[in-house]
C-alpha cells in the first residue's frame, strides 16, 4: 500500500512542478488520505515538487501515522498548517501552493502572516483531478460498498408497509448496511414518501407510509473509505397512472444517461441525454439538479455531470446517473446508479459492462409495487 500512495504522490509532484510552485500544502483530509493512506481528523501534507513529503498530525494520531505511513517524514503538532508552512520556509521552499477550496480565510491569514513564511499561491483542484481516475483497488472497494448497499436495500424492502414511518425505515436500512459490513454510512439516508418525494433531499420524518405512495430511498454504504450512492423509488400499492408515467419517463432518461456515460464524452452531452428526454415529455421544469457526480473517497466529488459543467469523462472514472421528476404537493421519482466509465471492452465482462461502463449498483430498476 505505501507504494501505491508513493506513486500517487509522484503524479501530484508533476502537477506541482507544472504549476511553478516549490511545494504544495495539502489540507483536504480526503486528499491527504489519497496521497498518504492516513485517516485522521487533523492531518496535512507538505509535498515538495521533488523529494520526500512531510506528514503532520497531532498526538492523537501520531502512532497510527508512524505505522501506516512509514515512508514519510512525520511531525507531530497541534496546529499543522502553520507548522508545515514554517518548515517549508526553513527548507527554502519559497512558493507553496495551497488548497483554496479547503483552507479558511482565517487559516490562510495566519499562514500568510508567518514571519519569513512562503508565498502562497492557489493550487486549484489538482489532487481532486488525480482522484477522478480510480485504480483497481479503489474500484474493488467501491464495488463492495455498492454491493452492501444493494443487499441491505433488498433485505429491508419487505418492511415498506403501511404505517411504517420514513425515519423507522431509514434506521432499518442503515442498520442493515452496518450489519452487512459497512464501516459507516456514505451519507444520511433519504426516505421521502408521498408528497415528500417532491423534495430531492428530504430528511426522513414521522410521516407514515400510506397505500398509494411513491417512496424514494437514497442510500449508500461506506467501505474502506469509499462511498456508494444508489436511489430507488418504489410504490406502496397499485400506482396511479400519473405515477407510472413519471416513473417510466425517469427510467427511460436514466437508461439514456447511463448509455451516454462513455469515455471521451462531454459531461454536458451526458446530462442532455437524460434531461432532454424529461423536457420533451413536458417535465423539464421538474428536474432541477445535475444528472450526476463522481464518487470515491467523498460521496460527491469530481466530475460533476450537469448542464453548466465542462469536461469529458475518462476511463475508470466512477460516476452516478440520477435523473428525477419532482412534483410539488404530489410526489416524485428518482433512479440513481453508481457506475464506472470504461474506455474499451474488456475480456470476460458481460454485455452491460463491456465497452462503455461497469455497473456497481445492480438492484432492479423496474418499478416495484409492494
Amino acid at each position: 500500500m505505501p507504494q501505491r500512495h508513493a506513486a500517487r504522490r509522484e503524479r501530484a509532484q508533476q502537477k506541482i512542478a507544472d504549476l511553478g510552485a516549490d511545494a504544495a500544502l495539502i489540507t483536504s483530509l480526503p486528499n491527504v488520505r489519497y496521497l498518504t493512506g492516513m485517516v485522521s481528523s487533523n492531518a496535512a501534507l507538505l509535498l515538495p515538487a521533488a523529494g520526500p513529503g512531510v506528514l503532520a498530525t497531532d498526538s492523537r494520531y501520531a502512532e497510527a501515522a508512524a505505522r501506516d505511513c512509514p515512508d514519510l517524514e512525520l511531525i507531530v503538532e497541534r496546529v499543522i498548517d502553520t507548522a508545515l508552512a514554517s518548515l517549508a520556509a526553513a527548507r527554502g521552499l519559497g512558493t507553496v501552493a495551497f488548497e483554496a477550496q479547503v483552507m479558511t480565510v482565517e487559516r490562510h491569514a495566519e499562514v500568510a502572516a508567518l514571519d519569513g513564511g512562503p508565498v502562497l499561491v492557489p493550487s486549484g483542484r489538482m489532487i481532486e483531478e488525480l482522484r477522478m481516475v480510480k485504480d483497481s483497488g479503489e474500484i474493488a472497494l467501491l464495488a463492495r460498498a455498492c454491493a452492501i448497499t444493494g443487499e441491505a436495500f433488498e433485505a429491508v424492502l419487505p418492511q415498506v408497509t403501511a404505517g411504517r414511518t420514513e425515519r423507522e425505515f431509514a434506521v432499518l436500512l442503515e442498520r442493515a448496511m452496518i450489519d452487512l459490513g459497512a464501516e459507516a454510512l456514505a451519507f444520511d439516508t433519504i426516505v421521502a414518501s408521498g408528497p415528500n418525494g417532491a423534495i430531492p433531499h428530504h430528511v426522513p420524518g414521522d410521516r407514515a407510509f400510506t397505500a398509494g405512495d411513491l417512496i424514494t430511498v437514497d442510500c449508500g454504504a461506506r467501505y474502506g473509505g469509499y462511498h456508494a450512492d444508489m436511489t430507488r423509488t418504489v410504490a406502496l400499492g397499485e400506482p396511479a397512472a400519473w405515477q407510472r408515467e413519471i416513473y417510466e419517463i425517469v427510467a427511460t432518461a436514466q437508461r439514456a444517461g447511463v448509455a451516454a456515460a462513455t469515455a471521451g464524452t462531454d459531461v454536458r452531452t451526458v446530462d442532455a441525454a437524460a434531461r432532454d428526454l424529461i423536457a420533451d415529455a413536458g417535465y423539464g421544469g421538474d428536474f432541477g439538479h445535475g444528472l450526476g457526480h463522481g464518487v470515491g473517497l467523498e460521496v460527491h466529488e469530481a466530475p460533476t455531470i450537469g448542464y453548466g459543467r465542462t469536461g469529458t469523462l475518462g476511463d475508470r472514472v466512477p460516476v452516478t446517473v440520477e435523473p428525477g421528476i419532482y412534483l410539488p404537493g404530489r410526489g416524485g421519482v428518482r433512479i440513481e446508479d453508481t457506475l464506472v466509465v470504461r474506455g474499451s471492452a474488456r475480456a470476460g465482462t458481460d454485455a452491460e459492462a463491456a465497452g462503455s461502463h461497469q455497473m456497481l449498483t445492480t438492484t432492479t430498476r423496474d418499478l416495484l409495487v409492494l
